[in-house]
């Protein structure tokens, strides 16, 4: 079964959308801004480094730009049987998956992003990742802070995401590597993302929420917040608001994806963060990344041969 994953914030590129602009794909970048209101042509072509890591401009940029990959391979006739999407990848997912119009995911993109970096600003939070301990540990060292600091990301076995208030993260990083983590690394964000630092998002978000038609799904997605798979409309305003303040399951949905059949994975998007996770969880997997025009041919020579 052929499994599309979609990344979060944090895989963008300056320049990630250049080798897009002949693809008859790229006429998605226009009705992006027109949704957004936003010049998303400028995120995808020439902003920086700088100005891409700001959480709105992250978001908007990765969303589209996955959007635009999507559509080239579905131009080429390869489309999912089964999707999920890490984080802010989640919406990607369920635009692939018919749950969202391009439109509506579009403006609802815009609207978390600007709620997320709007929480960023009003208190400081950071996130870092421990590598070498298992969920179950991290989350004991977490607890014995006692402390602003929470598991955020549960990635892969011997890889998981810390987040709070930035001296709680650092203490609870020291406390790691007592405990024999292999080594902690702190994340370039500027927010606690996924834990209760983003909780006044959640007003904002909602509100989008609520002007969202929803509707049934295409394909199945597997969810962040619970790792189980969703096809109705109905489940998806709480799984997206509740998603903002819980950790993201994704060791668990990558299990829950292979149980169902999954076993050729496509990364649809900037970078290829998600296949190297999928590798660390099983590695009897296909793994695919598709982030270039050359990368979706291969995918659809690959997949094709994999048929």
């Amino acid at each position: 079964m052929r499994c599309f994953v979609f990344p979060g914030q944090g895989s963008q590129l300056p320049e990630m959308g250049s080798s897009f602009t002949d693809d008859p794909a790229w006429n998605l970048v226009a009705q992006a801004s027109e949704a957004a209101g936003r010049d998303v042509a400028h995120l995808l072509l020439t902003a920086d480094a700088d100005e891409l890591v700001q959480t709105r401009n992250a978001q908007l940029g990765t969303f589209v730009h996955s959007m635009v990959v999507l559509q080239s391979l579905r131009d080429r006739g390869v489309s999912p049987e089964i999707v999920a999407g890490h984080s802010l990848g989640e919406l990607s997912a369920l635009c692939a998956a018919g749950v969202l119009t391009f439109a509506d995911a579009v403006k609802l993109v815009a609207a978390r992003g600007d709620a997320m970096q709007q929480c960023t600003t009003t208190r400081a939070g950071t996130m870092a990742a421990v590598l070498g301990l298992d969920d179950d540990a991290v989350a004991a060292v977490c607890d014995r802070a006692d402390d602003d600091v929470w598991v955020a990301n549960m990635n892969a076995p011997g890889q998981v995401v810390i987040a709070g208030d930035p001296d709680a993260v650092a203490r609870a990083g020291d406390d790691a590597k007592a405990d024999g983590a292999k080594r902690v690394m702190p994340l370039d964000v500027s927010g606690a993302f996924h834990t209760p630092f983003m909780a006044p998002a959640g007003e904002a978000l909602a509100a989008a929420i609520a002007e969202t038609t929803f509707h049934e799904a295409n394909v199945p997605v597997v969810a962040n917040v619970d790792a189980a798979v969703h096809t109705a409309a109905i489940d998806w305003p709480e799984l997206l608001e509740r998603q903002l303040t819980s950790p993201v399951r994704w060791a668990a949905s990558v299990t829950t994806l292979v149980r169902d059949g999954a076993d050729t994975f496509v990364e649809v998007g900037p970078g290829a963060v998600l296949t190297g996770t999928i590798k660390r969880i099983e590695r009897s997997t296909s793994r695919h990344s598709a982030m270039t025009p050359e990368q979706v041919d291969a995918v659809v020579a690959a997949v094709g041969a994999e048929a």
